[in-house]
This record gives structure tokens, C-alpha cells and sequence, in this order.
């Protein structure tokens, strides 16, 4: 029998607000275990908490950019479990009334369009964080995170394949992103799923029984996981068997995914309103006011860069894949007026030395200015390309400023064709073989020669003027 996986995903996102949800807290990630706590997110007897309003300011903001509607009026709810990590045994939350419902969010795979249901998102306070120590067989609490607010995306049961998940996920993550509501640091845990996946006969239209696989927090492991899972669930139905609604932990070593306990439904979890706060009201100029603030987003810059900046589909959709570098190289055209070169060095150069020193777009410091002086040496005919990526990985690693690290070390560009032509006989001469191998029409023996007189004159020759002289020189020999 051919099987239909279905999967739904709750996403959280931890806001980039400065304080907590509750209180005036720091949610600076790290720090030593519990030194970001008061006595309200620790859950201390008698205190009451005060609602920061720039959550909701980001719930808003990220609920308009998903298309949902905005609840006016909302309000929160307590969530009652006991876990250790969650000091007052409750969690507070938005079940009856959350502030965003009924969105879509369109993503793209193999060249197909889908949109995929918002069924809401609301507004939540994290957990603590339980640390195991697997040395002194013991487990301890860090209470940091208590109370840093969250946004948890819920979407509808709309996903029938892990690359649709990703795509989602990606176009999620930028987007917030650029929203500038969250980091999305997911190995920070800023951004993190709950993925619901069951299976079901092809072409039936009822749901199988779902397993749940809580917190995970990179695109590989999610990926991995939905296929084993989903492929675990049909080896127990044609072996008879039957899915059991569970929550299960992913192991990223082993590949595969362990129960952990049955799944809750929402009335395991005995909501009732927050008694210490008031319902939000949000008003038409409340709505209007973060309208009239929001930045551009990525699919709008994409298109944007294709015509303003005649930039391939591709490239725009490499160069916004990322907020800071989408900046960056706005900067950087804003001062030379020149959009393809400043994108081939940042698709070229800066990715390239991002990946060889795994450093994330948020760590990238590099002037938009400097990259723009780069360019110029290099139309000015100061220096030639090859010189301008050594320059360019020098800016990159120590911050030199383009123009003094090109005088300091004798880099200025080589245009003296007596020079060259020197240089260019002499290659000639100490390379026969390589002219043998010109008259037997080996084409690939002039790139050679050519190689040879770059190395003599240490890359620092114009090679306009290096392949004019080699095709004089060997079109009298030849």
C-alpha cells in the first residue's frame, strides 16, 4: 500500500526583546545558571507580572507578515503542568483567544508553489532549562530562559514531504528575521520545532494517528527525522501494528526516534484565564502604526534587486537569504554604483571565507565601505582581480583599510608592457615543451605560459596587457 505522510509543525520563536516577558530581566542568551532571574520568573510566591508590550508590538508585526488576522481583543491563559524546569507548575499562554489566526504562508519546491495554513500564533513564556550531568548522575535547573517571551507558530496539518517542511521553515526563519523580531538562532534555541507527523493510505482523506517530536532545533536533524519516523509508522502498520499517539525524542547519533511519554491534549493541561492579567486590546492605529513600520521583506528585496539591480533570480535569492549580508551589499552598491560587482565578491570572496572560517552573517564585520574601495582599486586599474581577493580576504580577517595594505605591500598593478614583454620572452624561452605543444594544437599550453608570467611578475601584472603580448609573441613563432 502507498502511503501519504501528513505533518504539522508548532514553531517557537524566542523574541529579541531586551527584557522578559513578565519582568525587567535580561534575555542576554548564556550567563552563569540562574543570575538571570527575579523573583516573578522564578515563580516566587505573591509576585505579579507586568506584560511588556513590545512582544505584543513583535506578535502583531510577525502575524501582518503571515498573513494572519490580528485578534483585537486577546487575552492569556494558564497552561498547568508540573516539570522541573517550569518553577510555578504553570506556563502562561493564549489558548481561547490567541492574537494571530488564519494566515498562509506560500513556499516553493521543485518549481512548485504551495501555501501552507497559519492556524494560529500566540504568545508564550519559555521554560527553564534542565541540564544532565551524565558524571555525577544527576540533573540540574538553570532558570535563565524562565520567562523569555516566545511566539509559537502553529500550522495547519498542510505538509506532505520534509522538503516542504524545509522550505517553510527557511522562508519562516528569514522571514522573522528580517522583521527583526527574533535572531533565529537555533543553536541558541531561538528557533525550534515540534513536528506532528502520521501517515495515511493514499488518497484517504482521515488523518492517521500523529507521534509528536518535540524542540528540535537544526534543519538536518528535522529533515532525517520526519523520513525515519513517517517510514517507522508504515513498517508498523503493514506489519498489523498501530500507531501510538506519543511524544518521542530524536536522537541525532543514532538516527532515530525513542518514546518518551504519551501525548497531551489541551484539557490534560486545564486551562483557565491568567487571573493577574488584563485582556489586550489592539487598536485600528495600533495595527496601522507597525503597517507603517515594517521593513522590507526577503521576497520583496528579491524582486526588488532583480529590477533595480538587474540581478539574476538566483543571486537575489542568494544575496537576501540572510538579512546582514542583504545590508551589506545595499551599502556597499549605495557608494560604488556597482550592484554585479559588489554581489560577485560577496558570493564569491565573502562566502567562501565565511565557510572556511564558520563565521554566521551576524558575525560579519566587514565595512560596506571597504568592499566599495575594493572595487574601485580594481576599475581603477590600481590593482587586478587577483590582487583584489587577496585584499579583500585581508580586509576580511584584520580589518586593513584597501588602499594603504596595497601600497604597504608593493601590490599596485603592473602595466609597464616593456616589463611584460621582458617577462613574457623569457617564459617563452625556458618553456619549449610548451610551445611544442601549441603546434600540436594543445590550446591548454598557452594558459601555461600565461600562468608563468603572472607567477614572475607576482600576480600583479594587468592581464589584458599579459595575453596581448603572448598572442603577439607567439603568433610570430607559431
Amino acid at each position: 500500500m502507498n502511503y501519504q505522510i501528513v505533518i504539522g509543525l508548532e514553531v517557537h520563536i524566542e523574541l529579541s526583546t531586551k527584557s522578559k516577558i513578565f519582568c525587567g530581566c535580561t534575555t542576554e542568551f548564556g550567563g552563569e545558571p540562574n543570575t538571570h532571574v527575579c523573583p516573578v520568573c522564578s515563580g516566587m510566591p505573591g509576585v505579579l507580572p507586568v506584560l511588556n508590550k513590545k512582544v505584543v508590538d513583535f506578535a502583531i508585526r510577525a502575524g501582518l507578515a503571515t498573513n494572519c488576522e490580528i485578534t483585537r481583543y486577546n487575552k492569556f491563559d494558564r497552561k498547568n503542568y508540573f516539570y522541573p524546569d517550569l518553577p510555578k507548575a504553570y506556563q502562561v499562554s493564549q489558548l481561547y483567544l490567541p492574537i494571530c489566526r488564519n494566515g498562509k504562508v506560500e513556499i516553493e519546491v521543485n518549481g512548485e508553489k504551495k501555501f501552507i495554513g497559519i492556524h494560529e500564533i500566540h504568545m508564550e513564556e519559555d521554560a527553564g532549562k534542565l541540564v544532565h550531568d551524565p558524571w555525577d548522575d544527576c540533573t540540574l535547573v538553570d532558570y535563565n530562559r524562565c520567562g523569555v517571551p516566545l511566539l509559537e507558530i502553529v500550522s495547519e496539518p498542510d505538509f506532505r514531504s520534509a522538503d516542504e517542511v524545509i522550505a517553510y521553515l527557511t522562508k519562516l526563519r528569514e522571514t522573522m528575521m528580517y522583521l527583526g523580531v527574533s535572531d533565529c538562532k537555533m543553536q541558541e534555541g531561538s528557533m525550534r520545532a515540534d513536528v506532528n507527523i502520521s501517515v495515511m493510505p493514499m488518497g484517504s482523506t482521515k488523518f492517521g494517528t500523529r507521534t509528536e517530536m518535540k524542540n528540535m532545533n537544526s534543519f538536518k536533524a528535522i529533515y532525517k527525522a520526519i523520513n525515519y519516523e513517517a517510514q517507522r509508522q508504515i513498517e508498523l502498520l503493514e506489519a498489523g501494528g498501530s500507531v501510538v499517539q506519543e511524544t518521542r525524542r530524536w536522537d541525532d547519533n543514532k538516527d532515530a526516534s525513542f518514546a518518551m511519554r504519551s501525548k497531551e491534549d489541551a484539557h490534560d493541561y486545564r486551562y483557565f484565564p491568567e487571573p493577574d492579567l488584563l485582556p489586550i486590546e489592539i487598536s485600528e492605529e495600533w495595527i496601522n502604526a507597525t503597517v507603517e513600520n515594517m521593513p522590507e521583506l526577503p521576497e520583496d528585496k528579491r524582486r526588488r534587486y532583480m529590477t533595480e539591480f538587474s540581478l539574476s533570480e538566483y543571486d537575489a535569492s542568494v544575496i537576501t537569504s540572510e538579512r546582514q549580508i542583504a545590508y551589506l551589499f545595499e551599502d556597499a552598491t549605495k557608494i560604488c554604483g556597482k550592484p554585479k560587482e559588489v554581489c560577485n565578491y560577496i558570493m564569491g570572496e565573502l562566502m567562501r571565507l565565511m565557510s572556511e572560517t564558520a563565521t554566521l552573517a551576524e558575525e560579519v564585520e566587514m565595512s560596506p565601505q571597504k568592499i566599495a574601495d575594493i572595487i574601485e582599486l580594481v576599475s581603477q586599474g590600481k590593482i587586478n582581480r587577483s590582487v583584489a581577493k587577496e585584499v579583500f580576504e585581508a580586509v576580511f580577517r584584520d580589518d586593513v583599510d584597501p588602499a594603504k595594505y596595497v601600497e604597504e605591500n608593493n601590490l599596485i598593478m603592473v602595466d609597464d608592457s616593456s616589463l611584460v614583454e621582458e617577462i613574457v620572452e623569457k617564459v617563452i624561452a625556458e618553456n619549449p615543451k610548451s610551445i611544442e605543444d601549441l603546434r600540436a594544437g594543445k590550446a591548454k599550453a598557452r594558459g601555461f605560459i600565461v600562468g608563468q608570467t603572472m607567477r614572475a611578475l607576482k600576480g600583479k601584472a594587468n592581464p589584458q596587457t599579459v595575453n596581448e603580448i603572448i598572442d603577439e609573441k607567439l603568433s610570430k613563432i607559431l
